[in-house]
């Protein structure tokens, strides 16, 4: 292990996570003239966001905001972006903390051109995470086709290192170094801002609704990769089994949330992603039938709502209130049965789909994983802000479920918050 150190940075401001609360946060106190160091723990920016096929207000392709924040991100000079890096230490208080930053090697340099020669090289295959391992990547490969740095990675633990190197023999610019080394990094900076975003809510652990038994159950994140056109089919939304298009899909609400066993809250963006979702569904295939199993349906603002009424006026879209009490498989023909009771009738329901989407919640990443600073959380891993101490902030899905207009509001105000604590210092 080899150790980098920065210059003591008098008045910066770390911004731990690089998806859309993160970028938003340090782009907004570099424009005004702060130094901000923004760290993630991936090889690339765009968090969640950048897994989405589209996302609201506007029902735009993550392209089309991410581009933008990166082309802000390349045209400043006072934010620093250091990927594959994790916080390992803070200590201090606020306006001095001292931080120590564990970063991971690419084993791909700044010669790289995104090329692909190396790509083509490689004789290994992983599973791609990304796309939630539903098809696979070479051991050196790029998240995404905008992925920002712009660059290719290595994944360590599937390269065959040195015995094979065949990437390295077909670069014809010596950018790849099979020789790179974990680092750390010393920073000193005066606020930090804690963006580290949120994890889908595992749905094997909802025994009653048959995620990972059934080959026909997918979550809603998933759905998000079949639609997108970088997604493992191209952007067409598929039965997993067969590959055939869906003449009907259920969407299961609630799947792990507002549930005591699982999570106790509201995760706020799955009743308008599923709406979302249907309108996937029915652009694809205008004759299917999309089936919403419901507890209540939260479209929170007018423009939300305005959206539901549309959805609603949708023959092919069939809402019915009532919490799906299980799932079950047809051995023979894969098609998928969920059982649910009408709220409103009373009637036991038993509807067959060729497909079912589990629209599970929003977990904080700190709740799996606690970070290495003097931070309080909620029961569920949600960080709590201490304005009256200050220093140190949560941003977005860090502090509480969101979308992503609500993460950009949040993360320009606790922006605001870090260069108070500089200004104050």
């Amino acid at each position: 292990m080899t150790e980098e150190k920065a210059a003591p940075a008098s008045g910066s401001i770390l911004v731990v996570g690089g998806g859309i609360s993160g970028l938003t946060t340090a782009l907004e106190a570099a424009e005004v003239g702060y130094e901000v160091f923004l760290v993630e723990q991936n090889p690339y920016l765009g968090g969640r966001v950048a897994q989405l096929n589209q996302y609201f207000p506007k029902l735009c392709p993550p392209t089309c905001g991410l581009e933008i924040n990166f082309r802000r991100l390349k045209d400043n000079p006072n934010v620093k972006v250091i990927t594959l890096a994790e916080v390992d230490s803070v200590s201090g208080d606020p306006g001095n903390y001292d931080v120590t930053l564990k970063m991971k090697p690419r084993f791909v340099n700044e010669n790289c051109v995104a090329c692909n020669d190396c790509v083509d090289a490689c004789p290994v295959e992983r599973k791609n995470s990304f796309n939630f391992d539903m098809d696979t990547t070479k051991a050196i490969y790029r998240p995404f086709d905008m992925s920002f740095p712009m660059r290719y990675v290595i994944d360590e633990s599937e390269c065959k290192g040195a015995e094979c190197a065949k990437c390295v023999d077909a670069c014809k610019y010596n950018a790849i170094d099979l020789n790179m080394e974990v680092k750390t990094m010393e920073l000193n900076v005066g606020a930090i801002v804690w963006a580290t975003g949120w994890e889908p809510y595992d749905a094997k652990k909802i025994d009653n609704l048959g995620f990972g038994q059934y080959d026909n159950i997918i979550t809603n994140m998933m759905l998000e990769r079949y639609a997108s056109t970088n997604g493992p089919t191209a952007g067409k939304i598929v039965v997993p089994s067969n590959g055939n298009p869906p003449e009907s899909i259920a969407f299961v609400q609630c799947a792990g949330s507002r549930d005591e066993n699982h999570l106790p809250y509201c995760s706020y963006i799955c009743c308008m992603a599923s709406l979302k979702h249907a309108t996937y569904i029915r652009e694809q295939y205008p004759d299917a039938k999309v089936y919403i199993f419901y507890i209540d349906l939260r479209t929170p603002g007018q423009r939300y709502e305005k959206f539901y009424k549309k959805i609603k006026e949708d023959e092919n879209v069939i809402l019915i209130k009532g919490k799906v009490a299980e799932v079950n498989e047809d051995p023979v023909t894969k098609q998928i049965t969920v059982v649910a009771e009408n709220a409103v009738t009373g009637e036991k329901i038993r509807q067959k789909v060729d497909m079912a989407v589990l629209a599970t919640g929003m977990q904080p990443t700190a709740a799996g994983c606690k970070l290495p600073a003097d931070l309080n959380y909620t029961e569920d891993g949600f960080i709590i802000n201490d304005f009256e101490k200050g220093g140190m902030f949560a941003a977005g899905c860090a502090n509480k479920p969101a979308d992503v207009v609500s993460s950009n509001q949040n993360a320009t105000g606790m922006a605001l918050k870090a260069i108070q604590t500089l200004v104050r210092r």
